[in-house]
This record gives C-alpha cells, structure tokens and sequence, in this order.
C-alpha cells in the first residue's frame, strides 16, 4: 500500500495555476488525496500496510470477541455461586430458627 502523494502534488500544482484556487472541487480534491496519504502513513507507521494487515485485525477482533465472551460467562458463573451461597445460608439459617438441627441428632 505504498502511497507517495504524486497525485496530491499535481493536484497542488493545478489549483496553484488555476487563476480562481477556490474551486470547490479541487478543494475536495486536495483534501481526499491529503487525507489518503496521511492515512497510508499512519498504517504504514503501525506496521498495518502489508496485505496480511487485513487477516491481522480479523483474527484480533475474533480474539478480542472471544475474551469479552470469557469475562461474561466468568463474570455469569461467580455471580451465579454468590447466589447460590447465599440462598443456601438464608436456608441455613431458618433451619437454626426453626430448631430443626437439632432433629438430625435423634
């Protein structure tokens, strides 16, 4: 992806023989081809200019995707033992008011 600005340097150098330099047009014009090569140089600097970039981020997102699924079932399962634990302590708890431990001793 190899981008040099050749197209953004003809574009300059036409709008700067053009008598009337505000035309909309190539306003637009200078701004989208500056725009793309700034951002092929960004990708270039992150080292995500290279063809297997794509497969790259692909298999990031999949990754990041399957560790947000892990971090909602882990977050799922200790939430559910709370609950548990603590229904079974409310148990516990009206067995001892009730007195009924102490018919297991019988």
């Amino acid at each position: 992806m190899k981008y040099d600005g050749e197209m953004l340097a003809r574009l300059v150098a036409q709008a700067e023989g053009v008598p009337g330099a505000g035309d909309m047009v190539m306003i637009r014009a200078l701004i989208e081809e500056a725009s793309e090569l700034g951002a092929g140089r960004a990708l270039e600097r992150l080292g995500l200019s290279d063809r297997r970039a794509e497969d790259d981020m692909r298999e990031l997102r999949e990754l990041l995707g399957a560790w947000r699924d892990a971090k909602k079932a882990a977050r799922g399962a200790v939430v559910g033992w709370v609950v548990r634990i603590g229904l079974a302590l409310v148990l516990l708890g009206i067995a001892v008011k009730m007195g009924l431990l102490g018919l297991v001793r019988a």
